[in-house]
């Protein structure tokens, strides 16, 4: 009887042992149920381990997530000021062939003159006078070589009077239009020509016209030369696009 008693206590034993193990692992296996649950909730599922990494480095508290931007279009505050490029303004063809009668100033602008108005007949000579001119046109209109458009650019070598202003349109009978250039030079008769000029477009309306050069050069004096008569190259153009404007 003492030999079935020791047998069982030793069975007795044994399986307290198996029970205490078996309640050991299950024990763990809870507690890793947990850790790995909470490992998988980085990633999506299929994502690897170190995709899950990636993420956490992404989204982490010292990382500024990157926000994509859009550009938006510059606004101009109003009343700013904007440089503008202004493009050439191309005249309008004259009526005809274009006749001018000057002096210098004439033989200054003819370079910038002719591109503008082409075909035109120019005739220009140093220290010409107003009363010159008149023979010039004249003549011309003998010849049958007077333009439809005629331009009388004299005055800047001496006086104008009423009465010849009327006979230079007077030897222009025929043309659709006369454009009379003002005077801009400091000399004393300056004035006076340039409202001999003014009253006389006033008299014949529709058939003449003031190129009023000396309102538009009076500002730039640096289109002049030292002698504050005679034309450089910029002068000449502005004069030049005045004519072709008017012609």
């Amino acid at each position: 009887m003492s030999d079935i008693g020791w047998t069982d206590r030793v069975i007795g034993v044994v399986v307290v042992l198996v029970l205490a193990l078996l309640a050991t692992l299950g024990i763990a296996q809870h507690r890793a149920e947990p850790a790995a649950a909470s490992s998988s909730d980085l990633r999506a599922p299929g994502a690897s381990p170190a995709a899950a990494s990636a993420a956490v480095a992404t989204t982490g508290p010292n990382v500024t997530p990157t926000v994509p931007t859009t550009a938006t279009p510059t606004t101009i505050p109003t009343g700013a000021t904007t440089t503008t490029t202004t493009s050439t303004t191309v005249p309008p063809a004259p009526a005809g062939p274009v006749s001018a009668v000057g002096d210098s100033i004439m033989l200054d602008i003819q370079p910038s003159l002719a591109p503008l108005l082409p075909g035109i007949r120019i005739d220009g000579l140093v220290s010409r006078q107003f009363e010159a001119g008149i023979g010039i046109v004249q003549a011309e209109k003998l010849a049958g070589t007077l333009g439809t458009v005629l331009v009388v650019e004299l005055g800047t070598n001496g006086t104008v009077t009423s009465s010849q202003f009327d006979a230079m349109v007077a030897a222009a009978t025929g043309v659709q239009r006369i454009v009379f250039v003002n005077v801009c030079v400091p000399r004393s008769w300056a004035a006076a020509d340039n409202q001999v000029l003014a009253e006389g477009v006033a008299r014949y309306p529709g058939l003449t016209v003031l190129a009023d050069w000396n309102a538009l050069a009076t500002p730039h004096p640096e289109w002049f030369a030292a002698d504050q008569v005679h034309l450089n190259p910029v002068g000449s153009q502005a004069l030049a696009a005045l004519i072709a404007h008017n012609a």
